[in-house]
């Protein structure tokens, strides 16, 4: 009964975060801006935070995480699926690794190295460091769903004569999915976070506006920055327990 009761409160609980976080988002960017715009601007403020600029960055921002997430999609879970097949489990740790090493390194250090080594800048110098940055979580959960799955599950599927692809594709996919969802959430905060270290290498987003607002002292414009780039952050994290709640198996909900 004890375990029932915990169940039902937990997810009336993950229900009302799903309608009161949006309404969260709406409320820091309305009144943050209607603070901005409600005061005696200077004329470098009025060009830093005009609509039309923080449409553009936040676009750029939201472009930035995109590219970073199809990265990390494309690379981690055929990745993560092949490295639990037989015959090659055992690579999995020295994959893993690497993926540690970008997870544990600076996200601003593997910028600056990636520019240095490349010597130049742009979007794709912003978005790789932080793909890279990013990784771990997906390939983890995707090696850790396959390897939750019961096996009598997958011996059924093959004792119906299933071939192995068969088992992959109707069977073990669909059961590693919520795991998936739940790596692919986090690495989505990640890279909005990180996302706005992106104009140390001219890739955009609301780091600029953060930027300009500690360079000028313009407190105005790095607030304003900064709850832009935490109103994205707690979006895309709405979006992400979104799909957890609604894209996995109707039976494992």
């Amino acid at each position: 009964m004890t375990a029932g009761i915990d169940t039902s409160s937990t997810g009336r609980a993950d229900r009302v975060r799903l309608l009161a976080q949006p309404v969260l988002v709406l409320i820091l960017v309305g009144g943050v801006l209607g603070w901005a715009f409600s005061r005696d601007l200077t004329a470098t403020q009025q060009a830093s935070i005009s609509v039309s600029n923080l449409a553009h960055l936040t676009w750029q921002h939201v472009l930035i995480t995109v590219a970073v997430v199809v990265i990390v999609l494309v690379l981690s879970v055929p990745l993560g699926t092949l490295l639990t097949r037989p015959g090659w489990t055992r690579l999995a740790p020295v994959f893993v690794g690497i993926a540690n090493i970008g997870a544990a390194a600076p996200a601003i250090g593997l910028l600056v190295l990636f520019y240095l080594a490349t010597r130049t800048t742009g979007f794709w110098i912003g978005v790789l460091p932080i793909a890279f940055y990013s990784l771990l979580p997906v390939l983890r959960n995707t090696i850790l769903g396959y390897q939750e799955v019961d096996r009598t599950l997958i011996d059924a599927g093959r004792g119906q004569g299933m071939s192995a692809m068969t088992v992959l594709r109707r069977v073990e996919f669909p059961m590693a999915v919520p795991y998936i969802l739940a790596g692919l959430r986090t690495s989505l905060v990640l890279a909005v976070g990180t996302a706005t270290l992106c104009f140390l290498v001219s890739a955009g987003g609301l780091g600029i506006l953060i930027d300009t607002g500690y360079k000028l002292r313009d407190n105005v414009t790095l607030v304003v920055g900064a709850v832009l780039a935490v109103s994205l952050a707690l979006l895309v994290d709405w979006l992400g327990a979104l799909a957890e709640t609604y894209l996995g198996p109707k039976g494992l909900r």
